[in-house]
């Protein structure tokens, strides 16, 4: 185990901030689908290596960036568009928790004030946690918005946004992320940072404080049924 792992261990925040697709839903297979199922509607294809440059991307950046792979900038627009309406029916049909998600989010929400900062819209947002029965569990959800100025991830705006909205300073704050995306804009913001899902490639685990393959590994499990309450752990 790393020293900084270690050093999360030992550590007990303040306020825990929660990304949402790929971290709490398993909806980062819907995403791919929707991206699938809108290249389909226009007749083209996704070029090899789309899937993981679009992973964690903003609904409308995936959308021009789908334009822009098949050089059709004219189609970012439809491609947004389409990219949401299939997104939207496949997340109604089929809402699904990542493994240990729920469990997790109890035992923290017991101890800490939690939120989540998504760069999906809100409504995709409420509605998936609404269905596994968890919304009630953030006190903020934030997510990228142009009258508050809100600039999607990897940009620091919604992870700073969600630190302050809990009342705490970001570097007393942890977001849990499972995309490179994600991990940028936490530690951008001042986060300490959990990675959680498959390891990247390279180097790119190392971004985070700490990297596991899923929320229900047991020494996470262990972690957050012993930390202790905001204020009660020197700082870091």
């Amino acid at each position: 185990m790393s020293t900084t792992a270690r050093d999360l261990l030992e550590w007990s925040p303040e306020a825990v901030v929660f990304d949402c697709d790929g971290t709490l839903m398993d909806s980062e297979r819907h995403w791919q689908e929707a991206r699938n199922r809108a290249f389909r509607e226009y007749g083209l294809q996704p070029p090899p290596g789309f899937a993981e440059q679009a992973t964690g991307l903003y609904y409308e950046d995936c959308g021009r960036l789908m334009a822009q792979s098949v050089r059709k900038p004219e189609l970012a627009e439809g491609l947004t568009a389409a990219l949401l309406d299939h997104f939207l029916e496949l997340v109604t049909d089929d809402p699904v928790t990542m493994p240990g998600a729920a469990r997790l989010v109890r035992l923290l929400a017991a101890r800490l004030p939690l939120a989540v900062a998504s760069n999906c819209p809100r409504v995709v947002v409420e509605g998936s946690l609404q269905r596994a029965g968890l919304l009630t569990r953030f006190q903020h959800i934030v997510v990228p918005d142009t009258g508050d100025r809100l600039r999607p991830k990897p940009h620091p705006d919604l992870y700073a946004q969600a630190a302050r909205l809990c009342g705490v300073r970001p570097h007393r704050a942890l977001a849990v992320e499972d995309s490179l995306t994600g991990v940028e804009a936490a530690r951008r913001a001042g986060l300490r940072v959990l990675g959680v899902g498959p390891r990247p490639p390279g180097d790119g685990a190392t971004r985070a404080d700490w990297w596991l393959p899923s929320l229900d590994a047991p020494e996470l499990l262990a972690w957050a049924d012993s930390c202790d309450t905001p204020g009660a752990a020197p700082e870091p």
